[in-house]
């Protein structure tokens, strides 16, 4: 099935999902980093990371729903809402930390609620590569060479 959100037949929800993936998890390394450091910066730089991600998530979130309301066979369809309910609580996740860092000062807590939230982007990651690779969905099947069987 060919992705209802693209251009020139390329999707493009598996060209914007890198960004948020990036910014979400360095935003959990600059933590990380902060923690080991205690060097309070690296818990600025976590913030606008984790701000800038959730940004990126909610644009990726656009042409996945397309996508997703583009799948008519069953359980494809499940997985699809799945993969969506997933990065829908990754995005809650993530807002609600960085509301809580706007509010108190940097804690572990909030270092395990972004360990949380990229432990269930994995998840979705997982749910998203099933949906690609065992299911198809978005590949364009005309545009496959036909492969000649291999001769011994």
């Amino acid at each position: 099935m060919l992705a209802k959100a693209r251009i020139a037949k390329h999707p493009i929800h598996p060209m914007l999902v890198p960004f948020p993936i990036g910014l979400l998890g360095f935003s959990l390394i600059c933590d990380l980093i902060g923690l080991s450091t205690r060097n309070p910066l690296w818990s600025v730089f976590a913030a606008y990371a984790m701000a800038a991600g959730i940004l990126a998530a909610l644009a990726a979130a656009l042409p996945g729903l397309i996508d997703r309301l583009a799948l008519h066979r069953q359980p494809v369809k499940k997985l699809g809402i799945y993969h969506m309910s997933c990065n829908l609580a990754v995005v809650a996740l993530f807002v609600v930390d960085l509301w809580w860092r706007l509010r108190v000062p940097f804690s572990k807590g909030q270092v395990l609620l972004s360990a949380g939230g990229i432990v269930l982007l994995m998840v979705s990651g997982w749910l998203g590569g099933e949906l690609v690779y065992v299911h198809r969905t978005a590949v364009d099947e005309t545009a496959l060479p036909q492969e000649e069987p291999a001769t011994f």
